[in-house]
Protein backbone atom coordinates (compact mmCIF):
# COMPACT_ATOMS: atom_id res chain seq x y z
CA UNK A 1 0.00 0.00 0.00
CA UNK A 2 1.10 3.82 -1.10
CA UNK A 3 0.23 7.17 -0.33
CA UNK A 4 -0.43 8.89 -3.43
CA UNK A 5 -0.32 13.01 -3.18
CA UNK A 6 -2.62 14.82 -5.07
CA UNK A 7 -2.51 18.55 -6.46
CA UNK A 8 -6.07 19.94 -7.52
CA UNK A 9 -6.24 22.72 -10.12
CA UNK A 10 -9.20 24.66 -10.18
CA UNK A 11 -8.90 28.12 -12.05
CA UNK A 12 -5.21 27.93 -11.92
CA UNK A 13 -5.06 27.90 -8.07
CA UNK A 14 -4.24 24.34 -5.83
CA UNK A 15 -8.29 23.51 -4.22
CA UNK A 16 -9.98 21.14 -2.66
CA UNK A 17 -12.96 21.15 -3.30
CA UNK A 18 -16.16 19.05 -3.48
CA UNK A 19 -15.82 17.09 -7.25
CA UNK A 20 -20.30 16.98 -7.15
CA UNK A 21 -20.02 20.41 -7.41
CA UNK A 22 -17.63 21.09 -10.33
CA UNK A 23 -20.69 21.55 -12.98
CA UNK A 24 -22.66 23.91 -10.75
CA UNK A 25 -22.48 27.60 -10.51
CA UNK A 26 -21.40 27.65 -6.81
CA UNK A 27 -18.41 25.05 -6.83
CA UNK A 28 -17.81 23.88 -3.07
CA UNK A 29 -14.33 24.99 -2.12
CA UNK A 30 -13.29 22.89 0.85
CA UNK A 31 -9.76 25.01 0.90
CA UNK A 32 -7.91 27.23 -1.40
CA UNK A 33 -3.91 27.12 -1.06
CA UNK A 34 -2.06 30.67 -1.09
CA UNK A 35 0.73 28.27 -2.00
CA UNK A 36 1.27 27.45 -5.60
CA UNK A 37 1.69 23.60 -7.72
CA UNK A 38 5.30 24.28 -6.99
CA UNK A 39 5.24 24.01 -3.53
CA UNK A 40 3.08 20.90 -3.43
CA UNK A 41 5.09 19.38 -5.94
CA UNK A 42 8.38 20.21 -4.43
CA UNK A 43 6.98 18.87 -0.95
CA UNK A 44 6.35 15.12 -2.68
CA UNK A 45 9.63 15.02 -4.10
CA UNK A 46 11.10 16.04 -0.96
CA UNK A 47 9.33 13.18 0.82
CA UNK A 48 9.87 10.89 -2.16
CA UNK A 49 6.26 10.30 -2.84
CA UNK A 50 5.98 8.89 -6.40
CA UNK A 51 3.00 7.95 -8.03
CA UNK A 52 0.71 10.75 -7.22
CA UNK A 53 -1.36 13.09 -9.57
CA UNK A 54 -2.49 16.37 -10.53
CA UNK A 55 -5.52 16.69 -11.72
CA UNK A 56 -6.84 19.87 -13.79
CA UNK A 57 -10.56 20.55 -13.03
CA UNK A 58 -11.70 23.18 -15.56
CA UNK A 59 -9.65 25.29 -17.90
CA UNK A 60 -7.05 27.44 -16.80
CA UNK A 61 -4.93 25.46 -15.19
CA UNK A 62 -2.32 24.07 -17.58
CA UNK A 63 0.25 26.48 -16.63
CA UNK A 64 0.36 25.41 -13.02
CA UNK A 65 -0.01 21.81 -13.98
CA UNK A 66 3.15 22.20 -16.07
CA UNK A 67 4.89 24.02 -13.70
CA UNK A 68 4.17 21.03 -11.18
CA UNK A 69 5.68 18.45 -13.82
CA UNK A 70 8.89 20.65 -14.16
CA UNK A 71 9.18 20.90 -10.53
CA UNK A 72 9.10 17.10 -9.73
CA UNK A 73 9.65 15.41 -13.08
CA UNK A 74 8.96 11.30 -13.23
CA UNK A 75 7.00 11.66 -9.90
CA UNK A 76 3.48 13.04 -10.94
CA UNK A 77 0.16 11.79 -13.13
CA UNK A 78 -1.82 14.13 -14.82
CA UNK A 79 -5.22 13.62 -15.27
CA UNK A 80 -7.85 16.46 -16.57
CA UNK A 81 -9.21 17.19 -20.41
CA UNK A 82 -6.18 14.61 -21.47
CA UNK A 83 -6.69 13.81 -25.23
CA UNK A 84 -4.86 13.17 -28.29
CA UNK A 85 -3.81 16.64 -28.89
CA UNK A 86 -2.20 17.18 -25.69
CA UNK A 87 -1.29 13.98 -24.08
CA UNK A 88 2.34 13.79 -25.05
CA UNK A 89 3.25 17.49 -24.29
CA UNK A 90 2.37 16.40 -20.50
CA UNK A 91 4.68 13.22 -20.52
CA UNK A 92 7.23 15.28 -22.60
CA UNK A 93 7.10 17.75 -19.82
CA UNK A 94 7.99 15.32 -16.87
CA UNK A 95 4.78 13.20 -16.35
CA UNK A 96 5.22 9.68 -15.69
CA UNK A 97 1.06 8.65 -16.91
CA UNK A 98 -1.53 10.87 -18.46
CA UNK A 99 -5.19 10.10 -16.77
CA UNK A 100 -7.80 9.53 -19.04
CA UNK A 101 -12.06 9.42 -18.43
CA UNK A 102 -14.08 11.39 -20.58
CA UNK A 103 -11.97 11.35 -23.57
CA UNK A 104 -12.69 7.47 -23.16
CA UNK A 105 -16.18 7.72 -21.77
CA UNK A 106 -18.43 9.34 -24.21
CA UNK A 107 -22.62 10.24 -25.04
CA UNK A 108 -23.01 7.11 -22.09
CA UNK A 109 -20.64 4.46 -23.30
CA UNK A 110 -17.08 3.40 -23.95
CA UNK A 111 -15.71 4.25 -26.94
CA UNK A 112 -12.99 1.56 -27.89
CA UNK A 113 -11.47 2.86 -30.19
CA UNK A 114 -10.38 6.45 -28.45
CA UNK A 115 -8.73 4.12 -26.36
CA UNK A 116 -7.01 2.62 -28.70
CA UNK A 117 -5.75 5.57 -30.49
CA UNK A 118 -4.35 7.20 -27.30
CA UNK A 119 -2.83 3.67 -26.53
CA UNK A 120 -0.94 3.75 -30.03
CA UNK A 121 -0.15 7.32 -29.14
CA UNK A 122 1.11 7.33 -25.50
CA UNK A 123 1.44 3.58 -24.85
CA UNK A 124 0.02 1.51 -22.81
CA UNK A 125 2.55 1.93 -20.01
CA UNK A 126 1.91 5.65 -19.46
CA UNK A 127 -1.36 5.41 -19.58
CA UNK A 128 -4.23 5.18 -16.48
CA UNK A 129 -7.67 5.00 -16.88
CA UNK A 130 -9.74 7.19 -14.22
CA UNK A 131 -13.23 5.20 -13.28
CA UNK A 132 -14.82 6.96 -11.26
CA UNK A 133 -17.70 6.02 -10.17
CA UNK A 134 -21.38 6.77 -8.05
CA UNK A 135 -23.64 3.89 -6.97
CA UNK A 136 -26.77 3.45 -8.43
CA UNK A 137 -29.33 0.33 -7.12
CA UNK A 138 -26.40 -1.26 -5.79
CA UNK A 139 -23.88 -0.92 -8.67
CA UNK A 140 -20.86 0.84 -9.59
CA UNK A 141 -21.18 3.38 -12.48
CA UNK A 142 -18.52 5.33 -14.33
CA UNK A 143 -19.37 8.89 -14.42
CA UNK A 144 -18.36 11.83 -16.65
CA UNK A 145 -19.58 15.27 -17.87
CA UNK A 146 -17.61 16.68 -14.22
CA UNK A 147 -19.00 13.66 -12.50
CA UNK A 148 -22.69 14.67 -13.21
CA UNK A 149 -23.80 11.91 -15.91
CA UNK A 150 -24.00 8.02 -15.71
CA UNK A 151 -22.83 6.02 -18.43
CA UNK A 152 -23.80 2.49 -18.68
CA UNK A 153 -20.06 1.19 -18.22
CA UNK A 154 -20.41 -1.24 -14.63
CA UNK A 155 -17.47 -1.17 -12.39
CA UNK A 156 -17.35 -4.76 -11.77
CA UNK A 157 -15.14 -7.75 -11.72
CA UNK A 158 -15.50 -8.52 -15.32
CA UNK A 159 -15.18 -4.84 -16.76
CA UNK A 160 -12.22 -4.32 -14.66
CA UNK A 161 -10.54 -7.15 -16.01
CA UNK A 162 -11.05 -6.08 -19.21
CA UNK A 163 -9.43 -2.97 -19.15
CA UNK A 164 -6.76 -4.06 -17.88
CA UNK A 165 -5.36 -5.33 -21.00
CA UNK A 166 -5.89 -1.43 -22.31
CA UNK A 167 -4.01 0.40 -19.21
CA UNK A 168 -1.15 0.36 -16.74
CA UNK A 169 -2.84 1.61 -13.73
CA UNK A 170 -6.29 2.69 -12.59
CA UNK A 171 -7.82 5.25 -10.22
CA UNK A 172 -10.77 5.42 -8.25
CA UNK A 173 -12.56 8.02 -7.22
CA UNK A 174 -15.69 6.98 -4.97
CA UNK A 175 -17.84 10.52 -6.09
CA UNK A 176 -20.44 9.57 -3.27
CA UNK A 177 -17.61 10.44 -0.58
CA UNK A 178 -15.11 12.16 -2.57
CA UNK A 179 -14.17 15.58 -0.68
CA UNK A 180 -16.59 15.25 2.14
CA UNK A 181 -14.13 13.95 4.69
CA UNK A 182 -16.96 11.35 5.38
CA UNK A 183 -14.92 7.87 5.44
CA UNK A 184 -14.04 5.68 2.74
CA UNK A 185 -16.62 3.78 1.08
CA UNK A 186 -16.08 0.49 2.32
CA UNK A 187 -17.59 -1.53 -0.05
CA UNK A 188 -16.22 -0.33 -2.72
CA UNK A 189 -12.42 -0.46 -1.29
CA UNK A 190 -13.06 -4.61 -0.25
CA UNK A 191 -14.58 -4.98 -4.16
CA UNK A 192 -11.51 -3.50 -5.84
CA UNK A 193 -9.13 -5.45 -3.78
CA UNK A 194 -10.39 -8.87 -4.63
CA UNK A 195 -11.01 -7.42 -8.72
CA UNK A 196 -8.17 -5.84 -9.47
CA UNK A 197 -4.11 -7.37 -10.65
CA UNK A 198 -2.77 -3.83 -11.66
CA UNK A 199 -1.48 -0.93 -9.69
CA UNK A 200 -4.94 0.73 -8.15
CA UNK A 201 -4.93 3.84 -6.64
CA UNK A 202 -8.40 4.60 -4.55
CA UNK A 203 -9.51 8.28 -3.84
CA UNK A 204 -12.58 9.10 -1.88
CA UNK A 205 -13.63 10.05 1.95
CA UNK A 206 -10.27 9.31 3.64
CA UNK A 207 -9.77 12.04 6.81
CA UNK A 208 -7.83 10.25 9.88
CA UNK A 209 -4.37 7.91 10.15
CA UNK A 210 -7.06 5.49 11.28
CA UNK A 211 -9.26 5.82 8.04
CA UNK A 212 -5.69 4.89 6.26
CA UNK A 213 -5.59 1.82 8.75
CA UNK A 214 -8.80 0.31 8.02
CA UNK A 215 -8.30 1.06 4.62
CA UNK A 216 -4.90 -1.19 4.88
CA UNK A 217 -6.74 -4.26 6.37
CA UNK A 218 -9.60 -4.57 4.32
CA UNK A 219 -7.64 -4.02 1.13
CA UNK A 220 -5.01 -6.42 2.34
CA UNK A 221 -1.97 -3.79 1.61
CA UNK A 222 -3.12 -4.34 -2.53
CA UNK A 223 -4.41 -1.13 -3.27
CA UNK A 224 -3.16 3.04 -3.13
CA UNK A 225 -4.79 5.68 -1.75
CA UNK A 226 -4.31 9.52 -2.11
CA UNK A 227 -6.11 12.07 0.80
CA UNK A 228 -6.74 15.37 0.32
CA UNK A 229 -9.27 17.66 2.20
CA UNK A 230 -8.45 15.81 5.38
CA UNK A 231 -4.59 17.01 5.57
CA UNK A 232 -2.96 20.29 7.18
CA UNK A 233 -1.18 20.66 4.19
CA UNK A 234 -4.90 21.64 2.42
CA UNK A 235 -6.61 23.30 5.32
CA UNK A 236 -7.89 20.06 7.14
CA UNK A 237 -6.31 18.41 11.00
CA UNK A 238 -4.95 15.27 9.91
CA UNK A 239 -1.40 16.17 9.89
CA UNK A 240 0.19 15.20 6.39
CA UNK A 241 3.92 14.43 8.46
CA UNK A 242 1.99 11.52 10.15
CA UNK A 243 0.71 10.21 7.49
CA UNK A 244 4.25 10.49 4.85
CA UNK A 245 5.45 8.57 8.60
CA UNK A 246 3.18 6.00 8.44
CA UNK A 247 3.87 4.96 4.68
CA UNK A 248 7.38 4.97 5.41
CA UNK A 249 6.82 2.41 8.41
CA UNK A 250 4.31 -0.01 6.63
CA UNK A 251 6.47 0.10 3.38
CA UNK A 252 9.75 -0.59 5.10
CA UNK A 253 7.47 -4.01 7.03
CA UNK A 254 6.45 -5.22 3.60
CA UNK A 255 9.89 -4.80 2.10
CA UNK A 256 11.52 -6.92 4.59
Amino acid sequence: MKFRPCIDLHEGKVKQIVGETLHSNRVAENFVSAFDSTYYASLFKRDRLSGGHVIMLGPDNERAALAALETYPNGLQIGGGIHLDNAEKYLQAGATHVIVTSFIFRDGQLHKQNLLDLIQLVGKENLVIDLSCKEKNGRWYVVTNQWNTFSDFEVNEENIKYLEQYCDEFLIHAVDVEGKQSGIQQTLVQQLAQWTTIPTTYAGGARSLSDLQLFRNISNSKLDITVGSALDIFGGTQSYDEIVAYHRSINRVQHN
